[in-house]
């Protein structure tokens, strides 16, 4: 197949862009900079210029292609509601350039925020409280228009090598604060799946997922929060102490709300069954051990 990727210059796109290639498809990869498009390129794939907001190239790639994979998002956290916006006036190009074919559109979902203190399934509706499961829910409608439509369920942590998100985020605050902490007792859980892992279910997606379904990236159901704070301080040799929720914020800044206020274990097993997924590269806790997050201070992605 010829795929069209966008965000295949970034940490899970870098990962499903050569996935693709090493799978026998041929990708084209948008890229927004020099930089992205020399990653692209490097990696064996063919480099089409553009953004988000650049809706025509968005629909000659998904029009020129047998599936797409739509990874890329605006970080920018200063004025998220046009993130938002942009994100989900691409999808529904993307959508459009795609009616009626029965060719593959998935997309990067999540698991939302919701802290339910059960285990999330396949099965349960988005988040509405997440402010892109609008997008996701419409990208799933695009199976009623002959689209092969899927949204792929990332948990907030997608771990390995590269990695500048939540837990090089929370590497670097034991290193300022001197101390790795947890919030209250450290028994809310995170779901988590390795990049590589990630990766391989995006394929299987656009190769096999039938239309209108979300799918669980999933490998580690749960790990405790205290549990990754123990990891951390006996790598960089600190202690692990509770941090008491009024000054979580404090101490994990915007982190904080998020690492102990959110107790949201998943399961993929439905998505493991569907498609015969199963992960194979190291869990959360056994990719902290193997010291690539404590080699640097590690520079965190760009909110602007």
């Amino acid at each position: 197949m010829r795929v069209y990727v966008t965000g295949a210059s970034g940490f899970i796109g870098s990962a499903v862009v050569s996935e693709l290639i090493n799978a026998g498809h041929s990708v084209v990869g948008l890229a927004r900079s020099d930089a992205s498009a020399a990653v692209i390129a490097a990696a064996g794939a063919e480099v089409q210029r553009g953004d988000l907001d650049n809706l025509e190239s968005l629909r000659q790639g998904a029009t020129n292609s047998d599936g797409v994979i739509h990874l890329a998002f605006i970080h920018d956290f200063s004025n998220f509601g046009a993130s938002i916006h942009a994100d989900r006036r691409a999808v529904e190009m993307l959508g459009a350039a795609l009616e009626g074919s029965g060719r593959p559109l998935v997309i990067a979902s999540g698991l939302g925020t919701r802290s339910t203190g059960s285990v999330a399934t396949e099965e349960d509706p988005f988040d509405l409280n997440w402010p892109r499961a609008a997008t996701a829910q419409f990208t799933l409608s695009l199976a009623d228009r002959g689209v092969r439509s899927s949204a792929v369920r990332l948990p907030a942590t997608v771990h390995g090598q590269g990695d500048h998100g939540f837990v090089a985020a929370l590497v670097n605050i034991a290193r300022e604060k001197g101390v790795s902490g947890y919030i209250g007792d450290g028994s809310n859980r995170w779901p988590a799946v390795h990049r590589l892992d990630a990766a391989r279910l995006f394929r299987l997606a656009l190769e096999r997922a039938p239309g209108g379904i979300p799918l669980h990236a999933v490998a580690d159901e749960g790990v405790a929060t205290r549990v990754i704070a123990e990891v951390i301080g006996r790598r960089l040799d600190l202690p692990v102490v509770s941090i008491p929720r009024e000054t979580a914020t404090d101490h994990f800044g915007w982190l904080g709300a998020f690492f102990g206020g959110i107790d949201c274990a998943a399961s993929s097993a439905l998505t493991r069954e569907l498609l015969g997924w199963e992960p194979t590269h190291p869990g959360l806790i056994d990719d902290l051990e193997q010291g690539h997050y404590f080699e640097a201070k590690v520079p965190l992605a760009s909110t602007s």
